[in-house]
């Protein structure tokens, strides 16, 4: 890989250089799932959103699965919902982790906000996760009414694995026909595990953060065995899916030195090839999980580009 420092934004480079190069490994993963939360929540946040958390039942023959569920203080009415899945690489992250992002969100856009709990991998691989996402999706049609939640107005949104998770769910939820999503909205998502058996990898793309080693652990992890082989489910990544038709409108943004680069821009090619409606940013000289850096300006386009299209996925018809 040639080294891409140079294209890295000048304002990211602090950041960068506070993140330590490390290898993922299962011995590492105590220290990853237990580091604390980067952001701390804010009181005035905490003043503009309740926050109740809650224990639904999981998938067939699983645990119970944990939902931390946001609503704006003083919202009337059955409100649009994002459900929520957090980032990890399938093997860390937490739910919490996002709560200073989740309270002001859901302020600022007058939505509720159902954020999931699934269990990590390797401990339990695919289908354990997204049936637990699924299992979410649908305590939120089936207690629409209760959570004061328009059940036509529910879409699903992840960052990293998150996204990976998103774009899954919205293929599985496609395809059960039970339940009908009002979008997806997936951040630097983590969708083919070919990407780490590709012959040609992108010369520039990956060196930091979410490496092709750390892509390779987190894949196998999910999996239960070496990714890029034969048979591996679109539910487990979204971009094997043969027809992406009948999809709900996508939003899909990453940083051109993410090694997600290209498999994002591949899937938002098929989608609009398929009709699904997509809205695609690439942010220059960014890398996996740039917006840590929230200061640096092409951080705060990311976040202004994202709540613009949160906002008018979750408008009313």
């Amino acid at each position: 890989m040639a080294g891409s420092r140079h294209l890295v934004d000048p304002q990211l480079l602090p950041l960068l250089d506070t993140l330590p190069a490390v290898e993922l490994s299962e011995a590492l993963l105590p220290f990853m799932r237990g580091r604390p939360v980067r952001f701390t929540v804010r009181p005035e946040d905490v003043a503009r959103t309740d926050l109740t958390i809650l224990r639904i039942p999981g998938p067939p023959g699983a645990p119970e699965v944990e939902v931390r569920f946001y609503r704006p203080k003083g919202l009337t009415g059955a409100a649009p919902c994002i459900l929520h899945i957090h980032g990890g690489g399938y093997v860390a992250g937490s739910s919490a982790d996002n709560e200073a992002v989740h309270r002001p969100l859901a302020a600022d856009l007058a939505c509720c906000i159902a954020s999931v709990e699934y269990r990590l991998a390797p401990e339990t691989p695919f289908p354990g996760p997204v049936e637990d996402c699924y299992a979410a999706l649908a305590w939120l049609n089936r207690e629409a009414e209760s959570l004061s939640v328009d059940p036509t107005r529910i879409g699903v949104m992840g960052e990293s694995a998150g996204g990976g998770l998103a774009a899954a769910l919205a293929l599985l939820a496609r395809d059960r026909g039970d339940y009908r999503l009002a979008f997806q909205h997936l951040i630097y998502p983590m969708i083919d595990d070919r990407t780490c058996v590709h012959p040609d990898p992108h010369p520039y793309a990956g060196e930091f953060v979410w490496t092709p080693q750390a892509n390779h652990f987190g894949w196998s992890s999910l999996l239960g065995g070496p990714p890029g082989g034969e048979g591996v489910s679109p539910y487990a990544a979204a971009a094997r899916a043969q027809d992406l038709s009948g999809l709900p409108p996508t939003f899909i943004s990453t940083g051109a030195l993410d090694l997600f680069l290209e498999e994002d821009l591949a899937y938002a090619q098929r989608l609009l090839r398929a009709g699904v409606p997509v809205e695609l940013h690439v942010y220059p000289g960014a890398f996996h999980g740039f917006q840590w850096a929230p200061e640096a300006t092409v951080s705060q386009t990311a976040v202004r580009d994202s709540r613009a299209a949160l906002a008018r996925a979750l408008a009313p018809a």
